[in-house]
């Protein structure tokens, strides 16, 4: 780490820390496309190996929850082998994933490969924060998360754009097989750049809580996302998974509270400002993926667009969080996040408050335009309250902080897509249902047009109805953007109480953290 003279601290990142940062934005930037591109390329899958919408889901499913299964692992895995060693593993294990997934031969070979992709990548992002932080140290953790931040924001914007443009002029085996290379050059990197000897005293795996969290929170998931295909959360395969699940979360908080060595220290609860980040990264993990499952199916289902122009009609969002980003990172690191994420949720819900008039002819522009200025709430928001969730750990504790934040969002963002989904679905009408399920398939648009009595042999009756569908889908899109933009509203309220002055940093050499001041 770049040193100082003694008794001033440095607010710039060395050229050491952005070697070490090149490394983990690889491995962060294959893990979040590999949400978003395989997303794309859903229909592929249907149509490739004969499935449902619902069977080729499961191979985003499958990835979901081998992530969460994971993730709770990362700080004894940290401390039992060093983040190095973590880290490179994990790497090794994701490309082996990718290149079984480009040889999958049937959806449920597809799905079991994407389960071992997924317990690669549910590591790269938690080890690379501890990575990232203690190299750069917890009195520049803002600046560290803004480069760790490119990728987690960028990944949803350019996945559509990558998997659609790899699936139009290739085949859907560049979905995968596009991580090879990044893989083979993120892992010589890491060999290379990545410090070692960073291994603490190792801690004894808590098996009792392994089989609490892991389990607990890869069945809570299934069952958050099996709402979206149900449609409901009133269905025994919702609500029994999410029951179990959340039973066995419990059983593993009691546990950890009472346990000497538990797998994920939750006494970090104790400290405030780590607790406010908590439930405002919850809030607004829930408010913005959700919103952000609506705009490439708007311009895909509503205007006609091709997945690579719905995914270019994103780019504004990803230009304004570029803007913004560098610079909320380096004043979180003077003044504290408070300041920026106020202002960046405020910016987000005018943008987001935008799509509540969608029609089917709605301005690009004006479009657009709204989600660049959601992109520069973005970059003012989510890194500056991962930055704030760090910023006061220091030691061992960094571990089970990275690890608990990365764990708060993956579930957060899976609740937050399966509400919003939810939302949507309920209030489409019958027959607008039925033409989106159909995906675009002539023959079942035609069979539910007459299920729903319209005379197919007219065609001035089914060009009317198409376009009264339309019309329908376009106006559930705009009233599902009201409750997302009270979700991002509501996230204003824990935002209030995050530090708005510099973070003070405790000492090495001290038991305890220093509390932070909050105005």
């Amino acid at each position: 780490m770049t040193t100082s003279p003694p008794g001033v601290t440095s607010d710039k990142l060395g050229r050491d820390v952005f070697i070490v940062a090149g490394v983990i934005v690889l491995g962060a930037i294959m893990s979040i496309l590999d949400v978003t591109v395989v997303a794309v390329a859903q229909p592929t899958f249907m149509t490739e190996f004969d499935t449902t919408a619902a069977g080729a889901a499961w191979s985003m499913t499958g990835y979901t929850l081998a992530l969460a299964a994971v993730i709770p692992t990362a700080s004894w895995a940290a401390s039992r082998f060093g983040t190095k060693r973590v880290y490179i593993a994990s790497l090794v294990l994701f490309l082996i994933g990718s290149a079984l997934c480009a040889l999958a031969w049937n959806i449920g070979s597809l799905v079991a490969f994407r389960v071992v992709q997924g317990f690669g990548g549910g590591l790269l992002m938690p080890i690379g924060m501890m990575i990232m932080t203690r190299a750069a140290g917890p009195e520049r953790v803002g600046s560290v998360m803004a480069v760790l931040g490119i990728p987690m924001l960028l990944g949803p914007i350019m996945g559509p754009i990558l998997g659609g443009w790899l699936i139009e002029i290739a085949s859907w085996h560049w979905v995968f097989l596009i991580n090879i290379p990044i893989g083979v050059i993120a892992l010589v990197y890491a060999f290379v750049a990545l410090p070692s000897g960073d291994e603490e005293e190792a801690k004894k795996i808590d098996i009792p809580g392994l089989l609490m969290l892991s389990p607990g929170l890869a069945l809570f998931l299934f069952g958050v996302s099996s709402s979206a295909e149900e449609q409901t959360f009133n269905a025994p395969r919702v609500y029994l998974p999410m029951i179990i699940g959340a039973v066995l979360i419990a059983g593993f908080i009691r546990h950890a509270l009472r346990s000497s060595n538990p797998l994920l220290d939750l006494r970090l609860f104790r400290n405030s400002t780590l607790r406010i980040s908590v439930i405002t990264m919850s809030l607004f993990a829930i408010a913005f993926f959700g919103a952000s499952l609506l705009y490439p199916q708007y311009f895909i289902v509503v205007r006609g667009e091709s997945t690579l122009a719905a995914g270019l009609l994103l780019a504004p969002q990803g230009i304004g969080a570029m803007l913004t980003m560098p610079i909320a990172g380096k004043m979180t690191d003077k003044i504290g996040p408070g300041k920026f994420v106020l202002g960046g949720l405020v910016l987000i819900a005018v943008g987001v408050s935008a799509f509540i008039t969608l029609g089917t002819d709605t301005s690009y522009w004006f479009l657009c335009g709204a989600l660049f200025v959601q992109g520069l709430g973005m970059g003012m928001t989510m890194m500056p309250i991962m930055s704030a969730s760090l910023a006061t750990l220091r030691g061992k504790e960094i571990a089970d902080g990275s690890t608990l934040m990365n764990a708060i969002q993956q579930t957060s963002s899976s609740i937050g897509t399966a509400i919003i989904t939810v939302i949507f679905t309920t209030m489409l009408l019958p027959l607008s249902r039925a033409v989106m399920q159909a995906g675009g398939d002539p023959t079942k648009t035609g069979e539910a047009m007459v299920a729903n009595g319209v005379n197919v042999q007219d065609p001035a009756a089914v060009a009317s109805a198409g376009q009264s569908v339309i019309s329908d889908i376009a106006s559930t899109y705009g009233d599902t953007f009201i409750i997302a933009t009270a979700l991002v509203a509501l996230t204003l309220i824990p935002a209030f109480f995050l530090p708005r002055k510099k973070m003070v940093v405790a000492a090495e050499e001290d038991e305890t953290s220093v509390p932070v001041a909050m105005h």
